[in-house]
């Protein structure tokens, strides 16, 4: 019983030093990356507007919320795949209504699918012109 036990701290030991010095590693790599080395940020002379500056890597994108930024991008995706979604569970719904032949609980299931598929619509539509709002907001501030 002993041994089994030995052998399982031994192991976890070894797979611990392991994970250790791939994270070291991992953190030696990123420290001496020649990206920031490139960008011409000297430690000993930084301040904190020119420190902002060098932490940027240069392959990184430089807008977040203007035209083609990374936020834009990402939030037009999900409205454009709520949107999605909620139009094809409208057409289910209907094909439900179709296809119930009067029975009235296929009929109310049928209804709230096509109500809720409704309301996924207009959340996509309100959610597109928040979002268009707040990022023309955030490219007049800065």
């Amino acid at each position: 019983m002993r041994t089994v036990n030995l052998g399982k701290k031994i192991a976890l030991t070894i797979q611990a030093l392991a994970l250790a010095f791939g994270f070291g590693a991992a953190t030696f790599a990123f420290v001496a990356s020649p990206a920031f080395a490139a960008a011409g940020c000297d430690p000993n002379t930084l301040t904190i507007d020119s420190g902002a500056a060098c932490s940027q890597g240069t392959s990184a994108k430089s807008n977040l919320f203007g035209n083609g930024g990374i936020f834009t991008t990402v939030a037009n995706t999900l409205i454009f795949l709520v949107g999605a979604i909620s139009v094809i569970f409208l057409i289910i719904g209907g094909l439900r209504y179709v296809i119930s032949n009067g029975d009235a609980k296929a009929v109310e299931g049928a209804k709230n699918t096509i109500l809720y598929a409704i309301v996924g619509v207009v959340v996509a539509i309100i959610s597109f012109a928040l979002v268009s709002f707040v990022i023309t907001a955030l490219n007049k501030s800065t």
